[in-house]
């Protein structure tokens, strides 16, 4: 189920607000002038399916963003628990970064865990199956996908080359909760 929960970014164990409610997690997030919405395909999704297959059963709803934000390409990222890179595509999500354009990501199956960092809290945002999070472009963040990652994504790019991270050199993401 997602959910959110606020943090005063210089306490991990001040929780300022929680919500599981998909509407008031939207309208927080857009607060800080985040994206957040659910989608439903119009058909039936697996992960197992290619990503083309996958594209297509969210065609309307990408064909939309695209017109309304500029993205140009469009891909999907399996990730599992058997993957050989997986403690190490874990450790370089989980590093405090911004991005030149906006990170947009859509849960076609699985959940991962966003952590925002803005305006002196931290907001931690877990993502499930039909969730869609549009991070603008130079806003910190970290991603946690947790030990033994299963999700499947649908990315949305400004840049065709695609993720290109900005560290920030801050510690900060390793003084919250991590998604275990």
């Amino acid at each position: 189920m997602s959910a959110i929960t606020v943090y005063a970014d210089n306490n991990p164990q001040q929780v300022l607000l929680q919500s599981e409610q998909g509407e008031r997690i939207s309208e927080i997030l857009a607060g800080i002038g985040v994206n957040f919405e659910r989608w439903q395909a119009a058909c039936d999704v697996s992960p197992q399916m290619s990503g083309d297959e996958i594209i297509a059963a969210y065609s309307r709803q990408i064909d939309d963003l695209k017109r309304s934000a500029g993205y140009i390409t469009v891909d999907v990222v399996n990730m599992s628990a058997d993957h050989p890179q997986k403690a190490e595509f874990r450790q370089k999500f989980l590093a405090e970064h911004t991005h030149s354009e906006d990170e947009v990501r859509f849960f076609v199956a699985g959940e991962g865990m966003f952590y925002l960092h803005v305006d002196a809290k931290v907001y931690q945002v877990l993502c499930c199956k039909d969730d869609l999070i549009s991070v603008p472009a130079n806003t910190t963040h970290w991603f946690d996908m947790g030990p033994e990652p299963r999700f499947c994504a649908i990315r949305l790019f400004n840049d065709p080359a695609g993720w290109v991270a900005n560290f920030t050199g801050s510690s900060i993401a390793e003084q919250f909760p991590k998604f275990d």
